[in-house]
């Protein structure tokens, strides 16, 4: 039985949602093709009617959650300022650290991408720039965007590794207070 081109569109966005959930939570080389398709109630060799490799379909995942990244996190009109300090609020939050799967895929996959084909890297490099860009516009600084998005990065990060949460609350507070009153300074 063939399928319609709108059921290979739904599927494999099936596939792209349920395999960034999964690798935001997990990481992405922990699960192999058949348990990705499995996720999504399909045979593994389903697969490659929508991808030619994992690493495509990593590259999908990487274009796809740094997009919707920029679509949260970029500037969008005249409270541009006032909404990036709430969404830096947001972004270093408990809610962020213990819910990794429903966040930016930046500090879930950036040793994953770091180690990926130069393909995957130059896809997160474009959307990175992308909101760095964003963010300097606003910010009125290329270098404190750079700053800004680095350590927004970097406490998340160190906030997951650390066991307790009392632990990843200081380190949260610390770098939004830090971010606070950079963005405060003017430039």
């Amino acid at each position: 039985m063939r399928y319609s081109a709108s059921h290979k569109l739904e599927t494999r966005e099936k596939l792209l949602e349920s395999s960034a959930l999964s690798a935001k939570r997990s990481g992405f080389s922990t699960v192999g093709v058949d348990g990705l398709m499995k996720a999504i109630g399909l045979s593994g060799a389903a697969f490659y009617s929508h991808f030619s490799s994992k690493d495509a379909l990593f590259t999908a995942i990487v274009e796809r959650e740094l997009g919707q990244s920029l679509e949260r996190l970029g500037g969008q009109g005249v409270q541009d300022r006032q909404r990036l300090e709430r969404c830096l609020k947001h972004y270093l939050s408990m809610a962020h650290v213990e819910q990794p799967e429903a966040g930016c895929a930046l500090p879930a996959l950036g040793a994953e991408i770091a180690r990926s084909d130069l393909q995957v890297r130059e896809q997160a490099e474009l959307w990175i720039c992308r909101l760095q860009q964003s963010w300097a516009q606003i910010l009125e600084s290329d270098s404190l965007a750079w700053s800004v998005l680095s350590q927004c990065v970097g406490a998340l990060v160190v906030a997951r590794m650390l066991a307790t949460p009392d632990m990843q609350r200081a380190v949260l507070t610390s770098s939004h207070e830090e971010i606070g009153r950079q963005i405060a300074q003017p430039h």
